[in-house]
């Protein structure tokens, strides 16, 4: 004796949207994968006709057929010799830079169904192991983020032959597309600023002096204080982290008390020295004045509110996403690179 379960409703086939569309089998099939060079307006058909029918592309399928998986890696790249309880490791995932990245890079993929997954590489070995597994998983492209100092991954990347697309440019000359701030005409901007307000002792907490935006974002302060006569700007590197910014607060009040005015180069260090400012009674922005650069959320929980020079950040994650979406469709396609504006966003404490 057999039994059969009830079949349920029949689920929308090729052939369903092809009837509903007007045009073939194969029409819709090369629409659905999307495959190059469709007409617009018959793309438009279709897609109008795979929402009327409800159709549902089966993803193995389609698999097999394009060699796509619809999903990206998001790596982030960070320095080596971190343990597991290191607070570095969770800034990843609490710092507010991090989460514009992915907020920026899911306004592009999320609309063309293509699923990011997220990815640590935190030593050189952790970074040619995920070379490999990426070469051995079929993820379509790679949006990477380094802040790894003489990070080798944007290079193993390249030489793997995997689409990637870099988050600020490479630390050394690589054939790969990236997205970047101007760094240096930023800085410009901060140092005018504190030059404007009457600041003539003048002091800078960089980033890491190894990392391309640290080096940017100080030579860009520099160049700009020596085109108005300060030959010499005392700085010290605070690492792009809170603590990192009290401690470099604390070493440059040391070494020159009478600093009044501070050029800090990320807005999480600039919270750590406003911090040891209201510590050691210096009132912000009467006696320092204090200007950050990102204009990230720790601009707008800082006391006082925090000048800062912002990067548009989601804007180049987005066309992060979308230099790798234009890769992943056309391998050939020369790399570029996209460099955006900063402004000066003048709140509180200069």
């Amino acid at each position: 004796m057999t039994s059969s379960r009830p079949a349920g409703p029949r689920q929308p086939t090729l052939e369903d949207v092809a009837r509903s569309a007007g045009v073939s089998r194969a029409t819709v099939s090369r629409v659905v994968n999307g495959t190059r060079n469709v007409d617009p307006e018959i793309q438009r058909i279709v897609q109008e006709a795979v929402a009327a029918t409800g159709y549902v592309p089966n993803r193995a399928a389609r698999t097999l057929v394009t060699r796509r998986t619809d999903s990206v890696a998001l790596v982030f790249s960070v320095p080596a010799h971190r343990t597991a309880d290191d607070p570095f490791l969770g800034q990843v995932f609490s710092d507010p830079f991090f989460g514009r990245v992915v907020g920026g890079l899911l306004t592009v993929l999320r609309p063309r169904g293509v699923h990011p997954v997220l990815m640590l590489a935190d030593s050189e070995d952790a970074r040619h192991t995920l070379v490999a597994n990426l070469r051995q998983e079929h993820i379509d492209g790679v949006a990477l983020v380094s802040i790894a100092p003489g990070d080798s991954l944007p290079f193993l990347l390249t030489e793997a032959g995997l689409p990637t697309v870099l988050f600020a440019r490479p630390s050394t000359p690589i054939p790969i597309s990236y997205v970047d701030v101007a760094q240096q005409a930023g800085a410009k901007l901060a140092a005018e600023r504190l030059l404007a307000r009457g600041c003539r002792r003048i002091t800078t907490i960089a980033g890491p002096f190894d990392s391309p935006a640290g080096q940017d974002r100080l030579a860009g302060f520099r160049e700009a204080m020596a085109e108005h006569g300060h030959a010499y700007v005392p700085s010290v590197e605070g690492g792009f982290t809170q603590v990192g910014g009290e401690l470099a607060m604390r070493e440059l009040l040391e070494r020159y008390p009478d600093t009044d005015g501070v050029f800090v180069a990320n807005d999480l260090m600039a919270q750590g020295a406003l911090l040891v400012l209201r510590d050691q009674g210096r009132r912000v922005p009467e006696d320092v004045a204090v200007i950050g650069f990102d204009d990230s959320s720790a601009a707008l929980a800082s006391r006082p509110l925090l000048t800062t020079i912002r990067q548009p950040v989601e804007d180049m994650a987005a066309e992060m996403a979308k230099l790798l979406m234009a890769l992943i469709d056309d391998p050939s396609q020369e790399t570029r690179s996209v460099i955006f504006k900063t402004t000066l966003v003048e709140r509180d404490s200069a």
